[in-house]
Parts: C-alpha cells; structure tokens; sequence
C-alpha cells in the first residue's frame, strides 16, 4: 500500500536517513523503535510530505509522490500531492488541536473545509468518533480542559474525521503519563482490531511486541532490523537486545 525505497534525507549536509526503505501493507501495523535521533520521526515526516526527502521516492499504491530521476527528486504535481495527502493521517505527540475551537469543532473543521462535506455530515461523524474514542461528553469543551490522553484521543478522532487509509503516530504518548498513556493505547489497539493501516513511531515496547505486524529497529538513519515482533524481540543482535531490554 505505501512504498519507500531508499529515502535520504540531509539537515545542513548532515544525514538523517541513509537509503531506508520501507513497505506497509493494507491492515497492516507497522511500529518505527530505535533510540532517539535515530531517524524514525523524520521518516514518518518525510512520508507524510511534512519534509521533501533528498533521494530515494515513495508511492501509495498507484500514485507516485515523488522520485529520483538523473540524480534529482522529482515530486507528484501539488494536485496530486494533495490527493495523496487526504489518504494519510498523521497524529503527532503534541496533540495539535485548534485551543480556540472546542472538541466538536476541531473534528468538524477539516471535513468541512477540506472535503466540503455537509455540516450535518460532518457533525454526524464527528459525534461518532467521539464516541469511538470514549469521549462523546467532552464535544462541547476545549483543548485546555481536556486531560492529556483526552486530547491526545480528540487527535486520533480528529485524523480519523477524513477517513484516511494510513493512519500515522509520531510518539502518541510521550508527553503522557503512564496511567493517561494506557487510554492512548487502548484506543490504537482498537483501531488495529479493526485492520487500520498504520506506522507508529513509539518507544512503547508492549504496544510494539503485542499489537504491531512488523518491527522495524532503526539506528543512525539505518534500519538495523526488520520482521515480526517476535523475531526481533527475540534477536540475538547486541544492539537490538540492549535496546529492547534483554542484555
């Protein structure tokens, strides 16, 4: 479904990613772990058009994002980027929502004003991600009266308002504490019941061991290892088994 290959990605002639390449599958959850610095994050980025990768290219499915061509990335027409973007949602540690708007605003805003879906529409399905998330009774307050795991869980409802087919988590719970980060959780294990694709950049190793298809371990804008939770929780690499708690 989405497609990497050999992305690089440079900050003032400093490389971050070094060739990574990358295949998520539809249903499937794919969990980014490694050490902090080690390129996860401006992965997901580099993915989500949030930065312009150096080389390599990625595809969702039959649309092309960008490219190399004679040794200089070539990206999609804005039009087609666009496109690309409403099929991926991203959902990052900080929460992001709209302080001015209440809970019910911030899920109606982007439906309304990027899908140009009927108010009553887009009401609808808000009041109904809130309830997914177990928050139906907090539509009508605003950012600064919500928990952190409550925002947080606005957020997931929130991506979720354009229906993406990729949904993406950089460090959903990061800035939570262990009880709040439970509730986080609890709501991404649901959405991987229902076979939501998505790649999560978390340094939750329970959630990574028991809920994710594939682990992928980066390093150093490498990935050091790849494959089911199992395989890598049980490597007899020194650097995986140092990072995961084995040695």
């Amino acid at each position: 479904m989405l497609r990497a290959e050999g992305i690089v990605k440079q900050f003032g002639g400093l490389g971050v990613l070094n060739g990574i390449s990358l295949r998520v599958d539809k249903g499937e959850v794919v969990a980014l772990i490694g050490p902090s610095g080690s390129g996860k994050s401006t992965l997901l980025r580099c993915l989500n058009q949030l930065e312009r990768v150096d080389g390599g290219a990625i595809y969702l499915e039959e649309q092309r994002m960008c490219e190399t061509i004679e040794g200089r990335v070539v990206y999609a027409p804005e039009a087609a980027l666009r496109r690309i973007a409403l099929r991926m949602g991203m959902v990052f540690q900080s929460f992001n929502l709209f302080p001015h708007m209440s809970v019910l605003q911030n899920l109606m805003d982007a439906p309304q004003h990027v899908k140009r879906a009927p108010k009553a529409e887009a009401l609808a399905m808000a009041r109904e991600l809130l309830r997914k998330v177990g928050l139906e009774d907090k539509a009508d307050q605003y950012p600064h009266q919500l928990s952190g795991g409550q925002a947080q869980r606005v957020a997931i409802a929130r991506a979720l308002c354009l229906q993406p087919e990729i949904l993406c988590f950089d460090e959903p719970t990061s800035a939570l504490d262990p009880e709040l980060t439970q509730e986080v959780l609890a709501v991404m294990r649901g959405l991987a019941e229902e076979r939501m694709t998505m790649v999560v950049v978390t340094h939750e190793m329970d959630f990574a061991r028991d809920v994710s298809h594939r682990v992928v371990f980066m390093e150093d804008g490498n990935i050091v290892e790849e494959g089911p939770p199992e395989a890598v929780f049980r490597s007899e690499s020194p650097r995986t088994k140092r990072f995961v708690g084995r040695e």
